[in-house]
């Protein structure tokens, strides 16, 4: 059996003038798991990545478990998060006075309660196609398609390494949660209400061979449960 292990960037820069960045917390998370991994002797053959920057930061940490033969980071934007904004844009303009928001509430929300649930409320919508985007809602991916990119990009790996191969992916929640249901089989609305659930720098496998895929682990943060390490846990 082969394995494909995701884990989830750290924590980005929320509320800073560029959010795809790690933040000094989401920088110290990966590099805990580095650590927990290398008393381990964890290691990969492969290790792909999404393209935006906050992924391709965390891939730069974790490059040393990459086997000497392959040790590089592929490139592949089919692993990037969707775009969350253009989302959130269609669901204030049309959507936010119905759904009980504040009318005129505008991107950016600094404030992350009130963004997570209007960011809840959007996709809802977005997996349900009541989101319409106009010709002026440009990054605009449709539930649809980003679900084909990720279950595409999965098959692609698991076709492409096989025979005990074990492949490190760096991405997002949302990738993660399209993962799980991939190996699972779970209803949108299940694999939505799980991109809310994976923490920063968690890790989650899946195995896969003879034509079988299963998932052995979701969401672990082994090099976070220390007591001094707590303060790191985080979902933003």
């Amino acid at each position: 059996m082969s394995e494909l292990v995701f884990v989830r960037h750290g924590q980005a820069s929320f509320g800073a003038a560029s959010y795809d960045k790690l933040s000094d917390a989401g920088l110290s998370q990966v590099r805990q798991l580095s650590r927990h991994w290398q008393e381990l002797g964890e290691t990969f053959d492969h290790l792909y990545s999404g393209d935006l920057l906050r992924q391709r930061e965390t891939a730069t940490e974790l490059l040393p478990h990459v086997e000497q033969s392959g040790r590089e980071i592929k490139i592949n934007p089919a692993f990037n998060e969707y775009n969350g904004d253009p989302l959130i844009a269609i669901f204030l303009r049309d959507h936010a006075g119905a759904a009980g928001f504040e009318q005129g509430l505008k991107l950016p929300i600094s404030e992350q309660r009130l963004f997570q649930k209007v960011f809840e409320a959007a996709t809802a919508r977005w997996i349900t196609d009541r989101l319409i985007p106009t010709a002026a809602d440009q990054g605009y991916e449709s539930w649809r398609d980003f679900q084909r990119r990720v279950h595409g990009a999965m098959d692609a790996l698991m076709e492409t390494h096989q025979n005990g191969s074990r492949v490190l992916i760096s991405t997002s929640g949302g990738v993660i949660a399209l993962a799980l249901q991939r190996a699972l089989g779970f209803p949108d609305e299940q694999a939505i209400a799980t991109n809310w659930m994976v923490h920063n720098s968690s890790v989650s496998r899946i195995r896969y061979g003879n034509g079988r895929i299963s998932l052995t682990q979701f969401n672990s943060l082994a090099h976070l449960e220390k007591p001094d390490l707590r303060q790191l846990v985080t979902y933003r």
